[in-house]
């Protein structure tokens, strides 16, 4: 298991509605969640294979940011 972290700008309920479908259809994320408390909105993704170019064009393609975090 491999723990992934993004900077997105998600901002609230409703974008991390927007965004569950599209994490939820990338085969290999077995659990996600947005810190919606941290200034970075903080994605992190628990996966196993899914890397984290395919995480952060998921979350592009429902109209948000996310920049990989070391």
């Amino acid at each position: 298991m491999e723990t992934l972290k993004f900077k997105t700008n998600i901002k609230c309920g409703n974008c991390v509605a927007a965004v569950t479908p599209h994490l939820n259809a990338v085969e290999g994320i077995e659990k996600w969640e947005v810190d919606l408390k941290d200034p970075n909105r903080t994605l992190t993704v628990e996966t196993e294979g899914a890397d984290a170019g395919t995480v952060k064009k998921a979350v592009e393609t429902a109209g948000y940011k996310a920049e990989p975090v070391a």
